[in-house]
Order: C-alpha cells, then sequence, then structure tokens
C-alpha cells in the first residue's frame, strides 16, 4: 500500500486523467480517511463527539467462506439501521462507468460513486434497496430466504457479475458488524463530516471520517477536507483500513478455524 499523501498535482499524467474520467462520470465523490486505533480516542476528543447522537447500524455481508463474491469484485450486504428503514446492497467494484450497461446507469436504484482517501482512488457501482429492519432480522436468523431481500434489479445485477451458478440463497452470512454513524459540522470545515465507527468481534475498531460531494467540486473538497484534517493533528500518510474488507477477512478467517475444529 502506499506510504504518502498522493495530490492531484502528484499523480502521474495517466493517473490523473483516469480521475478525472471517473469523477466526470460519477454521481458523486466520497473523501475518506481511517483514523489508527491509537488516535481514535483523541480525535473523538477533539471533534467533541456526543456518541449519544450517533445511529446505530447493524450490518451483516454476504459471501462464501472462501470470499468468491468478493473476489469477483462483488460486494453483498443487508444492513439494519435504527430510526429508519433498513436496506440491502449489492456493490460492484472497481468499476469504470461508461463500461455500465445503459439501463443500470440510469436506474434510480444505483448510485456510482468514486471514493478518494490518502491511498489512493477507486470507484464503484452500488445497487441499494429499501429493506424492512425486521425483514433483515427474520432473514439472518433463517425465518425467510436471503433473497427475498433483494429486488429482481438486484438479483439480476449481481448474477451479472458474481460467481457462475451461486445464488444469493447459497451465501453464507458473515456478521453481524455493529456500526455507529454520526453526522456533524465542525466550524473550522465547511462541510458535513460524517464519522463512522465500526466494531469488530475482536475488539478492534475503526473509526473513518468522510465527506460526500458533488464531483465538480472533488478536487477543491479533497484539499479543504486535507487541509481540515492536518490541521486536528491526523496522520494523513497513516495505513488506511478498509471497513468491508476487514469485515470479511475476519469473518472468513474465523470460519475456517471452524471448519477446522470440526475436522480435527
Amino acid at each position: 500500500m502506499a506510504t504518502e499523501v498522493v495530490r492531484p498535482s502528484e499523480l502521474s499524467g495517466d493517473e490523473l486523467a483516469e480521475l478525472l474520467a471517473l469523477v466526470r462520470g460519477s454521481d458523486s465523490a466520497e473523501i475518506k480517511l481511517s483514523v489508527p486505533m491509537d488516535a481514535q480516542r483523541a480525535t473523538l476528543r477533539t471533534l467533541d463527539v456526543d456518541p449519544l447522537e450517533a445511529q446505530i447500524r447493524q450490518v451483516f455481508f454476504l459471501d462464501t467462506p472462501d470470499l468468491d463474491v468478493n473476489r469477483s469484485g462483488v460486494a453483498v450486504r443487508a444492513r439494519r439501521v435504527q430510526g429508519r428503514t433498513g436496506d440491502s446492497a449489492v456493490k460492484l467494484r472497481p468499476i469504470v462507468p461508461d463500461s455500465l450497461p445503459e439501463d443500470i446507469r440510469r436506474s434510480k436504484s444505483v448510485r456510482v460513486e468514486v471514493d478518494a482517501s490518502p491511498e489512493g482512488f477507486v470507484c464503484s457501482a452500488a445497487m441499494k434497496n429499501p429493506v424492512p429492519n425486521a425483514d433483515v432480522r427474520e432473514a439472518v436468523s433463517g425465518k425467510r430466504r436471503i433473497s427475498s431481500l433483494f429486488s429482481d434489479e438486484q438479483k439480476a445485477f449481481y448474477a451479472a457479475h458474481a460467481p457462475e451458478d451461486l445464488e444469493l440463497d447459497d451465501l453464507t452470512i458473515l456478521g453481524p458488524i455493529f456500526v455507529l454513524k454520526l453526522k456533524q459540522t465542525a466550524p473550522e470545515h465547511k462541510r458535513k463530516l460524517v464519522l463512522e465507527l465500526w466494531f469488530y468481534p475482536d475488539g478492534s475498531r475503526i473509526l473513518e471520517l468522510s465527506a460526500r460531494v458533488a464531483t465538480g467540486e472533488a478536487f477543491q473538497a479533497g484539499m479543504e477536507a486535507r487541509s481540515y484534517l492536518e490541521g486536528l493533528g491526523l496522520d494523513l500518510t497513516a495505513e488506511q483500513q478498509l471497513k468491508t474488507a476487514t469485515a470479511l477477512a475476519f469473518f472468513s478467517a474465523e470460519l475456517q478455524k471452524q471448519e477446522t475444529l470440526c475436522v480435527t
């Protein structure tokens, strides 16, 4: 992984052209930074975060124990959300916006977004579907089919990109991960900052700070976010942690341990 903050001026000509093309073809851009464990408490204090204002989320990923779906570039999840309806999502990453079929690109269920962090950038297409929290709970407890959480459009999107002959109902439930999400605006920063604190079963945490912006503001927002976060004393050269990848790796390892114990 990269160890230096990548600024637009530091990208090669080809990299900058690629980033510009992705941003132009996307619906939005999200600037992200994960905070190392040893700096999380200080960061939360500095930002004056009130945990009682946070929204509770419960996230379940769906894959095989060997993460075959993830390796094909597809991520599948279902989510329960405090105070509003839950949802399901099928995400394809990485993608080039212009390569998506026209019906997918125009779908109101799809968001194409560029994620940018100090370690680089990637574009994804996420197709979401609102699902009652109670339905998600029943599905993960085995009382209803997992596929019932997904729309016909999502099922077709999944089938077009997931490994062949691997149906949604064949997937294993990986989770849950408990998440606290909070949106707030700091006086020193013009844009709304989103904080997500992900709690993993082994006691580790990922704290991610992010700001979603329109594509026309991506570079300006990136520079503003960088200046603001550096002003907080955050190390922008620290190794970045990916929330989904970390969760999938953890639960895959847990399942493999269980299989080993069963064999022995």
